[in-house]
């Protein structure tokens, strides 16, 4: 009889545990399908810098119009491993230092798989004679590249950065929270970090700009854009991008 009764109890056990995966499982395609995102709100008295990444995929932009909704710089990308060049960069590039008040910056799409030294070639290549205030960046990170050892991505990546300096170039780095801590945090330090996390970053995390959305509205573009601030006053954001 006893056992029986745990049967039965380990049977409606088991049934709710699949009942509650799944509510989750529907409640995570909601989310989905109707593109409800999460929003972190930021603090603009202490964060009053705030700026936008770009490529291709954003469209035909309008820089006047973003920089008079309060966007002060802006990050185009110019290029990806060995050859690719954006096809939005030249355009973009010159209607944006056209613009009167709106700092602008290049990065470069690190591919794990690539050569370090061939992609800072293709990288120079494309800023050659151009004006940036804002630092170049190279956007690290594991989303849409292949699975690589980090020894060998590390050392890629240091090939390219030095390659870059030889150049007179000092980059930046741009990566999420999976790659701060598999790729940047033990061997990259001395360089700054664009810090790519949709919650407030953790206190030992020493970041120069911070990514908090994906999900963004500004005048000047249509559709989503990335939104990023500056850490610090706007004129420590001046003091910065006069170095």
């Amino acid at each position: 009889m006893k056992k029986k009764k745990v049967r039965k109890g380990r049977k409606v056990l088991i049934l709710l545990l699949a009942g509650l995966t799944m509510i989750a499982a529907c409640g995570i395609w909601y989310v989905w399908k109707t593109g409800i995102k999460a929003e972190i709100k930021i603090d603009k008295e202490r964060y009053p810098v705030v700026g936008i990444d770009l490529s291709s995929h954003n469209g035909k932009i309008d820089f006047n119009k973003l920089r008079n909704d309060s966007v002060r710089f802006v990050y185009l990308k110019a290029t990806e491993g060995a050859t690719f060049k954006d096809s939005a960069f030249e355009r973009n590039y010159k209607a944006a230092v056209d613009v009167e008040g709106l700092a602008v910056g290049a990065y470069h799409f690190f591919r794990f798989d690539v050569n370090g030294i061939l992609q800072a070639k293709n990288f120079t290549a494309a800023l050659s004679e151009k004006q940036m205030q804002m630092p170049p960046v190279i956007d690290v990170e594991e989303h849409g590249n292949p699975d690589i050892a980090t020894d060998v991505i590390v050392t890629r990546l240091q090939e390219m950065i030095s390659a870059l300096e030889t150049s007179g170039i000092q980059p930046i780095i741009y990566t999420n929270m999976d790659g701060y801590r598999r790729i940047y945090r033990d061997n990259f330090q001395d360089y700054p970090l664009w810090i790519s996390r949709f919650e407030s970053p953790s206190e030992d995390v020493e970041w120069t700009i911070w990514q908090y959305s994906h999900w963004g509205e500004v005048d000047g573009v249509s559709g989503e854009v990335d939104l990023n601030v500056f850490g610090g006053t706007y004129e420590d954001f001046l003091l910065w991008i006069a170095q």
